[in-house]
């Protein structure tokens, strides 16, 4: 596989919201996965690596602060940008990803025309421009 294309997993139960943030991303070239709860998405990162986490925080398995810090936990993971997409009013979704060790947070709805430049800025190298 190409080393330059970058994989995103999606952590999200809802299926609605789950096609919505892949229709979003498809045309940007990369490679998606999906879990639709917290232990697949546990399982798919630890195995699969990805460069982005995109994570519901109201799983219905695992609780959001639960899971993000299992996923901190993976070594491999410890750099990987871990990001909360919640439907929570934008200041206590802040506070909660910040509280849980999250990378930042995209409120739900997600703005299909903005996501993907939200979703770009969160994979850039740190430091660099």
């Amino acid at each position: 596989m190409d080393a330059t294309v970058k994989t995103i997993l999606i952590i999200e139960d809802n299926l609605d919201n789950a096609r919505i943030i892949l229709r979003a991303l498809q045309p940007y070239g990369y490679r998606l996965l999906h879990a639709p709860d917290g232990e697949t998405g546990l399982v798919m990162a630890a195995e699969e690596k990805p460069d982005l986490i995109l994570l519901d925080l109201g799983l219905p398995d695992l609780e959001g602060q639960t899971l993000a810090a299992l996923l901190r936990r993976i070594p491999e993971l410890a750099h990987v940008p871990l990001i909360a997409v919640t439907a929570w009013p934008p200041d206590t979704a802040a506070q909660m990803a910040k509280a849980y060790g999250c990378d930042g947070t995209i409120s739900k709805p997600i703005s299909p025309r903005e996501f993907p430049a939200q979703i770009a800025a969160y994979l850039k190298p740190k430091g660099r421009e």
